[in-house]
């Protein structure tokens, strides 16, 4: 595993390993991943579950499912952001930060879309902001830590494009 440098990252259109976990990016994304945390914690243990209560069989089955995908992918992300909290308060380097121990691990659960039906709407809705801000740093943490012997260029538009400008300004 190679972190990725701020110099990498200015030529592949990213900010950077080392940067990111100092930005204000990566302090909203901290804010929001916690709060998401936190208003799921509190839903499930009150208001969810009196609506669940309320559920047919079949559907309370959904719910059950449903709350411990989105709690896993919850703690995925809470982990995620707490381990680069660490590496900008200094408590863990950056190199510790980007083993795979602490990588998120692509899943099918992630990108499913579950069936939602009959699920009271505020758990949807919960499920569909946990989706996406999982998707996103999902992103992030393959663009900050680059896999070695991977293939830095991303199979992208943006790859593409700067494939073709290194091949046409080394002639």
């Amino acid at each position: 595993m190679r972190i990725m440098s701020f110099q990498d990252s200015e030529e592949a259109g990213a900010g950077g390993a080392e940067s990111f976990v100092q930005s204000e990016l990566f302090a909203r994304t901290f804010r929001e991943g916690m709060a998401l945390v936190e208003e799921t914690a509190n839903y499930l243990d009150g208001e969810g579950r009196d609506a669940s209560k309320k559920l047919s069989r079949d559907v309370a089955l959904a719910y059950a499912g449903a709350s411990m995908r989105l709690t896993t992918q919850l703690m995925q992300i809470a982990s995620w952001l707490l381990v680069l909290r660490a590496v900008r308060e200094g408590e863990m380097v950056l190199g510790e930060a980007s083993e795979d121990k602490y990588r998120l691990t692509p899943s099918e659960a992630a990108s499913v879309k579950f069936k939602t039906e009959g699920l009271p709407e505020r758990l949807v809705g919960l499920i569909d902001a946990a989706h996406q801000l999982y998707s996103r740093i999902s992103r992030l943490d393959r663009e900050l830590f680059v896999e070695e012997g991977a293939p830095e260029e991303k199979n992208d538009a943006a790859a593409q494009q700067r494939a073709l400008m290194k091949a046409f300004t080394a002639r």
